[in-house]
């Protein structure tokens, strides 16, 4: 059953699906780097450095006047530690009985903030190992108690590391520009600036595990491909790379943890490289043992650096391995073009925007283009490689089925004729246990027709005595319906309404009932079985006798509704409903119990709602 799912899966367009999902989920990140400013809100982009401490060494007071956002890459480039930053803002904007908020997008690796000298918030350890809040946005809440009607000041320390001690730019230290406005208009903004920077990196971070494991799975399955082992790889590392998005508090020191980070991309982009000449049906032992020597040299270099040029070594290796995504991707698609594969287009399009990426990341680095506001490549690369996950997934299903097609086949010949020999004695068997059984109905129908009709019919004619033959026609009319239900023939659902409205009104006119009957589906084609019809006939026709024996009632409504799945018919009389005494003997005394039996036997249900005085309504519900 799982084969078969994986092969329908798989035949279907589900890759091109994907990409276009995702192309649309990238669009939409872009739109979100626009935001328009509230009306009611106060935007802070002057500050005042006032000191520098340093992790090791003596605070260093200043008075430095910045505008915000304040980049540490551009002024601090070698600085780790706190700095603070005092922001005077003059009265609040108005907050019209809603709380106050600041907004900080970004602050880098964590902040603290103080309000008029008062604490508000400290999003973590200021200390190391230092909570590290890059990528989370921060919306703090200012207590009114706090605020001044004037001559306000925010006070916020920064800690953080310069750009030549982290391995990429968005790591760097630095503070966005502040927002004071009332929490209602911020907390949109904030919220959608967690879900395209965080939420969405952890969902995408899990899924692409699972998915890792699972090509992990098929790399044991198929040991002879080794592409899926290689692409089982390099989503597992690229998940552990993309963790440090969400994981904020490490037991371990930053220099340790960005060098781990950055040591570890070696052999992400090693298994890259390696899948796509996998994939692409060709092997080069030179190419193997260059990505095995670059997973070496890659930590060397960083220990011959050092911190102080930490930065510019990476960047020069992240230069470097878009050199190489872009090699192997020209090399895979040229020998998939010259050799006419189906997937070419589709794998085309998600490593060109694969390379794509891994140039707006460059650029991004070396200062190029401005740091983007949501981090595109965080989520969009997990998303290019499902694409290809299920391009893989494709590929495995199609062996598989080339690999068990000769045994099935085999299989097919063995049991072919032990299978036509076993259905052939099953449809004999069922055939003339049919024939038996229908004979049988048949022999009963045509004895209850020709022996007791006949007899019932001749005392319905015969009989001087009205009440004999009240109660032979009666006989002879469930004797017919019986009759009916042997013989299992279905029933238009146009005519047994037509059946049971003729009967209806007649029986309740005689009793001088007036009768209003509704259905808007007197030309339903389709059709009851002989024993829904059979049941329903009987339920009706106590319902009818209740109504001429019980009720007194002078009117009855009766309403037939029909939808795709159920049959629903309502009797309501305005008599004199079931009396209280009667309560506990409803069933014994008016053949509700019976009703309710036929109905639940047909899979539905009989209700009866009645109270003195008010009348009685029964429903049938009985399912088509």
């Amino acid at each position: 059953m799982t084969s078969s799912f994986l092969m329908r899966c798989c035949r279907s367009r589900a890759p091109w699906a994907l990409a276009s999902g995702w192309a649309a989920i990238v669009l939409l990140a872009l739109l979100f780097a626009w935001q328009p400013a509230g009306a009611a809100e106060l935007r802070l982009q002057q500050a005042v450095v006032v000191e520098e401490a340093p992790f090791e060494g003596p605070a260093r007071p200043l008075q430095q006047a910045v505008t915000l956002p304040d980049a540490w890459a551009a002024r601090r480039a070698d600085f780790e530690g706190t700095v603070t930053y005092r922001v005077p803002f003059g009265a609040p904007p108005p907050a019209n009985g809603d709380l106050l908020a600041l907004y900080i997008e970004r602050a880098c690796s964590n902040v603290e903030v103080r309000l008029n000298g008062q604490l508000v918030v400290r999003h973590g350890s200021m200390t190391p190992p230092v909570t590290r809040n890059c990528y989370y946005p921060h919306m703090v809440m200012l207590p009114a108690g706090l605020l001044k009607p004037d001559g306000n000041q925010l006070e916020l320390k920064v800690v953080g590391y310069g750009l030549q001690r982290v391995a990429a730019r968005q790591r760097a230290g630095g503070l966005s520009e502040l927002v004071v406005a009332p929490q209602s208009e911020l907390l949109g903004r904030y919220e959608r600036q967690l879900f395209w920077n965080v939420t969405m990196g952890q969902v995408v971070g899990v899924t692409i595990v699972v998915l890792g494991l699972f090509m992990l799975g098929l790399a044991w399955a198929r040991r002879s491909e080794p592409a899926y082992l290689y692409f089982g790889l390099l989503l597992v590392g690229w998940a552990v790379l993309g963790s440090r998005m969400w994981v904020r508090h490490m037991p371990l020191d930053h220099w340790t943890v960005e060098v781990l980070i950055s040591t570890l991309y070696a052999p992400v982009i090693a298994m890259a490289v390696l899948f796509l000449q996998r994939y692409g049906g060709h092997s080069h032992r030179a190419v193997g043992l260059a990505m095995l020597l670059q997973c070496v040299l890659v930590p060397v270099s960083i220990a011959l650096a050092g911190d102080t040029h930490f930065f510019t070594t990476i960047t020069v290796w992240s230069a470097l391995y878009v050199l190489e995504i872009s090699w192997a991707t020209a090399y895979y698609l040229r020998h998939v073009w010259h050799e006419r594969r189906p997937e070419f287009w589709l794998m085309s399009g998600v490593l060109i925007l694969v390379v794509v990426l891994a140039m707006v990341e460059t650029a991004v680095q070396h200062e190029w283009i401005d740091m983007p506001r949501v981090h595109l490549i965080h989520f969009a690369m997990p998303l290019l490689f499902f694409a290809v996950g299920l391009r893989l997934v494709q590929h495995f299903v199609q062996a598989l089925q080339a690999a068990e097609m000769a045994r099935v086949h085999l299989e097919q010949r063995i049991s072919e004729k032990t299978s036509e020999i076993e259905r052939s004695y099953a449809e004999l068997a069922e055939a003339r246990i049919e024939q038996v059984a229908e004979a049988e109905r048949k022999r009963i129908a045509g004895d209850l027709h020709d022996d007791l009709g006949a007899k019932l019919l001749t005392i319905v004619h015969t009989s001087g005595d009205e009440r004999i033959s009240t109660l032979a026609r009666e006989a002879l009319e469930e004797m017919r319906l019986s009759v009916r239900g042997l013989t299992g023939k279905p029933v238009k659902v146009a005519d047994a309404l037509a059946d049971w409205r003729a009967e209806v009104v007649s029986r309740l006119g005689q009793a001088a009932v007036q009768v209003d009957w509704m259905t808007a589906h007197e030309s339903d084609e389709r059709h009851l079985s002989a024993r829904a019809y059979v049941q329903t006939t009987r339920i009706l026709r106590e319902a009818t006798s209740n109504i001429i024996k019980h009720s007194g009632a002078t009117a009855c409504t009766i309403r037939c509704v029909i939808d795709a799945t159920d049959f629903n018919l309502v009797i309501q009389d305005n008599g004199r409903g079931i009396p209280l005494e009667l309560d506990g003997k409803l069933d014994r005394g008016h053949g509700m119990a019976s009703m309710k039996r036929r109905a639940k036997q047909l899979a539905g249900q009989c209700l009866v709602e009645s109270g003195p005085g008010y009348g009685t309504v029964i429903r049938l519900t009985l399912p088509l």
